[in-house]
This record gives C-alpha cells, sequence and structure tokens, in this order.
C-alpha cells in the first residue's frame, strides 16, 4: 500500500533547528521525484525544496536557501528537511509528496506531485 508519513514537526525558536522526516511506502525513491512543500492557512502551497530520483538534482525556494537542506536515505525510503536558522515566516503545515518522471523544477514549481502525505506542522515562535 502507498504512504507517505512525514513527522518531526513541532515547535521551534527562531533561530533554531528541525528536522522533518518523510517516509516512504510503496514507492522506490529511485523512481520519484521527492518535494516538501508547506501551506499556511489561506494561502496556497508552496514548494519549498524537491531532489530528483537519483538524488542528484536538488531545488530551493529563494526563502529557504542556504538554511534548509533536503537529503535522502535510499536504504531507509526516507527523505529529510533539514531546518535551520528557523524563521516565524517558516511556520506551516509541511508536507512531502513524490511524483515518478517528474523534474524537481516540475515538482517544486508546479507542485506536480501525484502522491502526498497528511502533513506535520511547524511552528516557529518564542
Amino acid at each position: 500500500q502507498l504512504h507517505l508519513v512525514e513527522s518531526g514537526g513541532g515547535l521551534v525558536q527562531p533561530g533554531g533547528s528541525l528536522r522533518l522526516s518523510c517516509t516512504l511506502s510503496g514507492l522506490n525513491l529511485n523512481y520519484n521525484t521527492i518535494g516538501w512543500f508547506r501551506q499556511v492557512p489561506g494561502k496556497e502551497r508552496e514548494g519549498v525544496s524537491c531532489i530528483s530520483s537519483s538524488g542528484s538534482s536538488t531545488v530551493y525556494a529563494d526563502s529557504v536557501k542556504g538554511r534548509f537542506t533536503i537529503s535522502r536515505d535510499v536504504a531507509k525510503n526516507m527523505v529529510y528537511l533539514q531546518m535551520n536558522s528557523a524563521k516565524p515566516e517558516d511556520t506551516a503545515v509541511y508536507y512531502c509528496g513524490a511524483g515518478e518522471g517528474i523534474s524537481v523544477h516540475r515538482m517544486c514549481n508546479l507542485l506536480h506531485a501525484q502522491y502526498w502525505g497528511q502533513g506535520t506542522q511547524v511552528n516557529v515562535s518564542s
């Protein structure tokens, strides 16, 4: 059965760090582009970072470049989002998405994920 499950969300102080995890079941990382997205109530979902099926290509939203890092563990079939230097504007529900045969740019810019997780809440506040 196909599942994407996000974990690791919570409360972090401004300037702090948090690592989000996306566990994939029924999907092979070697065939799927994976992305992290976020959404604030009343706003559209936006792409945060995406990693290609080979792991060799990544993209980041301008707002998180230099602070967030996407990575993956093929053996564990997991994808991570390391969030450093967190800002209050990073507060959102974070989702992971997966898509086969989709470029990182289409995934992150057009949100062309075929499968979605249910999200994990991240709050950046003092």
